[in-house]
Order: structure tokens, then sequence, then C-alpha cells
């Protein structure tokens, strides 16, 4: 694949049809303060309809993989709902909603809530004031109600960067993960995924307070939330070789201050600077520099005869992660999606922690797929056709082993 070929022949206009205007706050007055949001409004709305087709196959994907978990949990006798909405990471979820954060450290290993960022938890348990049903339902529904937004992102990214085709392309392999029916479960990786993506949208069509703000959000929502700080802050302040402006400096401080806040905030309820830090050696995520990955890897494909297919799918999905980030690079995609996936990759690779959800804590870097968006963006229709055909069984085989047969958490 040429480095050329993965790039646009030409950057959009700012102001395109469905565009965002790119800043709205320049005119003065009632009257032109009234067309600048009517403005908003119109090009959002042509932006929701050029993004329809992706959101309806992205839904289309996540209900196939939903109607086969669905028909191999009963032939299993085993219940749908508490596999959504009540189990594993879900239900720690649940509980600081319901009950919040610990005020101890304690010694109990893999029990300390606090490794948990508070986004989604706040989200719960806010919008369960004003919804019927249980803090179940409503952690499921912001996770399926994100998981659009997000794929709303990842379209608006893959648009910005190569057009229609690309885009949809990208949206559906996204949709199509092994791992894709978390998407849709109580977890937290769609309200990250959103954040993340509208946030490298920001930067790279110069919406820099929008860049700052949601990368922050996404601090507040996942540990790997720094990822996406750093992609708006390192561009942010890259930029500013070139020409100073107020709001790409402001961009740049406020892109890391959600995760910062909340790692500070840890530090101060346990009374010790490195508090979020101790916390996570209580859940074994010590950083080792990538042995743990390493004998992993070697274990699962070399030294064990018959390694649980849900690790071999794991390490294969790490392998080829790595592979695309390569050709990502190779094929100089933007800075900020580089810096935001090699960070990703940094930290899931890096770590000493448990192996098996790191397919799962993958799941966000959507911009590693781009050269698969584009390689199949230029294939014939029947390639095409059979590689997503492919995409789309394996993934409701892979969400259903996940959710079924694996015994551990996603």
């Amino acid at each position: 694949m040429s480095s050329t070929a993965s790039r646009p022949t030409s950057s959009p206009p700012r102001n395109a049809p469905g565009e965002f205007p790119a800043n709205p706050n320049t005119s003065t007055g009632t009257s032109t303060g009234t067309h600048a949001s009517t403005g908003i409004l119109c090009a959002l709305r042509t932006h929701l309809r050029r993004a329809a087709p992706a959101l309806l196959a992205y839904g289309a994907v996540r209900l196939v993989s939903l109607l086969l978990l669905a028909q191999w949990a009963h032939h299993q006798h085993h219940g749908l709902w508490p596999i959504l909405a009540t189990q594993w990471d879900a239900d720690w979820y649940l509980g600081i909603a319901q009950h919040g954060y610990t005020h101890h450290l304690g010694t109990r290993y893999d029990a300390n809530n606090l490794a948990f960022f508070p986004m989604y938890p706040f989200l719960v348990k806010a919008a369960a004031v004003l919804t019927p049903g249980t803090r179940a339902t409503t952690g499921v529904a912001i996770s399926i109600a994100a998981s659009f937004v997000a794929a709303w992102g990842v379209f608006a990214v893959g648009h910005h960067l190569h057009g229609r085709r690309v885009a949809l392309l990208l949206t559906f392999l996204w949709a199509a993960l092994p791992v894709g029916l978390v998407q849709w479960m109580g977890y937290t990786e769609s309200l990250f995924t959103a954040f993340a993506a509208w946030s490298l949208y920001a930067v790279l069509t110069g919406r820099w307070l929008w860049a700052g703000t949601l990368a922050s959000l996404s601090g507040l929502t996942r540990p790997t939330g720094i990822a996406a700080a750093a992609a708006v802050t390192v561009t942010a302040l890259l930029s500013l070789r070139n020409r100073f402006s107020p709001r790409v400096l402001a961009a740049a401080a406020l892109a890391p201050a959600g995760w910062l806040a909340y790692v500070g905030w840890v530090g101060v309820r346990l009374g010790r600077w490195d508090g979020y830090f101790a916390v996570q050696r209580l859940w074994h995520n010590d950083w080792d520099g990538g042995a743990e990955t390493l004998r992993r890897v070697r274990e699962v494909l070399t030294h064990d005869s018959r390694p649980e297919l849900f690790l071999v799918m794991v390490t294969v999905t790490l392998i080829v992660s790595v592979v695309l980030f390569a050709l990502g690079a190779w094929d100089r995609q933007p800075l900020p999606l580089l810096v935001f996936t090699g960070v990703l990759l940094l930290i899931v690779l890096g770590s000493g922690g448990v192996y098996f959800p790191r397919a799962r804590f993958l799941l966000p870097g959507f911009p590693l797929l781009l050269p698969l968006a584009l390689h199949l963006s230029r294939a014939s229709l029947r390639f095409r056709a059979l590689t997503l055909t492919a995409a789309l069984l394996g993934s409701a085989y892979w969400s259903a082993y996940m959710a079924l047969v694996w015994p551990s958490a996603p």
C-alpha cells in the first residue's frame, strides 16, 4: 500500500455542505446569532443524513450479533439480560452509581472500586432519576445510545479524511470487531469511543475548544482517556510553533484535565499522592513495559498445546493491531490519530495486568482500522462483500462465545 494512496486528494472546505460552521461565534447581535444557531442546526441535520447509512449498517451489525447471542443463550437456558446489564464491570459501575466510591485503599486484590472512572456511573445515576426502570436498564440504554454517537463520530473522521465509501467501511468494521458486543453492554467502551472520536474529529477540523473538552470528558470515562488527551495536546502544542492561538493553548491545557482531576481526586481521597496507582496495583495493573504481554503471546502461540480459543482471538487482535498501526504510520495518517492509537497501544501492551480483556481495551482504537477500510474501498465488489460478510458473522460468533463460553470477563 503506497503512502500517498490513503491520503485525501484535497481537504474539504471548512464550511462545506454538511460540515459544521467553523466558528459560529464570530457574528454579533441577536439576528446574526439566530442565523448562526439555525445554520448549526441545518448543518447538523445534513451531517446526520449523510451518516444515516453508516448508522443503519452499524445497527444492523449489532442486531445480528444480539440475535445470535439470544438464540445461543436460549439453548443454554441462560438469561440474556444479565449478560448485557449486570455482570462483571457492569456490576461495578452499578455499585458505584448506587453507593458511591470507597474511602479506603484496603489490601484485597480486585476489590477497590476507585479503579473505575466516574463519568459512566455518574450518567447512570443522573439518568436513572429521570427514566423508568432500573439503573441496569438505564446503563445499557446509555451504552447503546453512546454507541450510535460513537459510530457517527467514526464515520465523521473517515469521511473527513477519505470520503463516504471509506467512512462507511470504517464504521462497519468498527461495529464488527470480535468483541463488539461490549458496545451494547453496561460498559464504558461506547461512551469513551464517542468522546474520543468526536474529539479527534474536532482536532482534524480545527475546533480546538471542542477537542479539548471532549478529550477531557474521555479522561473522566476510562484510564485510557489519556490517549485522547495526548492526541489533542501534542497536536495543539505542535501547531503553536506556526502561529500562537489562545484557543489552541486552552485546548492543550484542557484535554488532560479530566484524567488528571480524577487521578488527583483519588489521591486526596486516599491521603496519598499515588493513590490511584496504588489502587491499580491492587488490580495487578503494574507497568512492565510489555514483558507480561510478550510472555502471554509466546505462551498462547508456542507453549500451550491447547490454548483457550478466546485467548487466541485476543492474541491475534493484539498482533494485528500492531501491524495496522505500522501501516497507518506508513500511510502517514494525521498526527492526532497516530498519537491516539499509539498511546492506546502503549498502555494496553505495556501493562502487566490481566491479559484476556485487552482486545476490549483496544476497541476504541478505530483509526487502526483505516488501512483495512482503505484497502476494501479499492477492492472488487465481490471481495468486499465476502470480507464484510465474514466480519459480520465472525463478530456475531465471537461476541456470543465471549459471553456464553469464555468463563471470565470480556
